[in-house]
């Protein structure tokens, strides 16, 4: 809940935390960027974690002055966590919104009038491949060949993040609009196009690695022997959903081309593995260590590109 001084109050609400932290920085980037006299200043950022797994963060802005008094201070806190509101509150608010939800079109409904086209963020991948008749989602494939066009030799790329933002109207041009050009100067950050890829694959109701798989893949990369771990790797790959497969098979060609300018950009294929790992691999639900299985993660995409020909290219090949 975010009230301001002049007591407006908003609400972001989600159970992701890095997500959270991303809305608290975009806010203070746009704080950041207002004109000197109507610039606010932090002080006293405070992060807790709670055993929820909800973030609360505390951030008082007092408002910047040449001789601040203290009646002209003012504190704005951010909380991002559930709190329960008055019940006859809570239960009138309830009421309002069956009352709006009950008169509102169904989705159907407005996809038949064009009013709304089906999502690219958010959407599951084979839906997505099936409304593009293809087996790779064109946006992962225009976002590729921006990267390669002008991001190899960017250092920290996919390490670096870009304008929040930006990145989230890059979203919603891609969810409302049939058309994209990446060469457009609003998109000339590389690290826009770089956060909204892996936006896009973080958002993805289940992961390019399917949840059936993660068991797994962790197991395979457990396995001792380097070419019996290959053989493993190689055989759950083969066994993927065609969209999934196709999918990852381009992007990992893709990485392969990062990591190989290392010299010049600075992402080795572990660098790439951490960045990826966790947005490519994750289990449905979260269960035991999670530092444990981060690591396994992030292990299972460096194998994958330093393995690359061997995991993908078929045996004809």
């Amino acid at each position: 809940q975010i009230t301001t001084v002049s007591g407006n109050e908003f609400l972001f609400q989600s159970d992701i935390d890095f997500l959270i932290l991303d809305w608290f920085h975009a806010i203070k980037n746009a704080i950041d960027r207002l004109p000197k006299e109507q610039r606010i200043t932090s002080r006293n950022l405070e992060f807790k974690l709670r055993r929820s797994s909800s973030i609360e963060l505390l951030h008082n802005l007092d408002t910047e002055s040449k001789e601040p008094k203290p009646e002209h201070r003012k504190s704005l806190i951010f909380r991002l966590n559930y709190s329960a509101s008055d019940t006859n509150d809570r239960n009138r608010v309830k009421s309002r919104l069956k009352k709006f939800i009950s008169r509102r079109p169904s989705l159907k409904t407005l996809q038949e009038k064009g009013l709304i086209k089906d999502q690219i963020f958010g959407s599951h991948l084979h839906l997505v491949c099936e409304h593009e008749k293809s087996t790779v989602p064109q946006f992962v494939r225009l976002c590729i060949k921006a990267v390669e066009r002008r991001g190899l030799d960017v250092d920290g790329i996919y390490r670096v993040s870009g304008n929040l933002a930006t990145i989230q109207k890059l979203r919603f041009v891609v969810n409302q609009e049939e058309k994209l050009n990446l060469d457009d100067s609003q998109w000339e950050d590389i690290h826009v196009v770089t956060g909204a890829l892996k936006m896009f694959f973080r958002e993805l109701p289940e992961p390019l690695f399917p949840y059936c798989f993660f068991e797994q893949f962790v197991e395979a990369i457990k396995i001792q022997d380097n070419a019996t771990r290959i053989k493993a790797i190689r055989s759950l790959v083969k066994k993927l959903p065609r969209p999934n497969y196709d999918t990852m098979k381009i992007l990992f060609e893709h990485l392969q081309k990062i990591a190989a300018k290392e010299s010049v950009n600075l992402m080795s294929t572990q660098s790439l593995g951490i960045v990826f790992g966790p947005t490519l691999l994750r289990p449905e639900k979260e269960t035991g260590n999670m530092a444990v299985h981060m690591l396994y993660q992030n292990q299972i995409v460096e194998l994958m590109l330093n393995e690359y020909s061997k995991i993908f290219c078929s045996e004809e090949d």
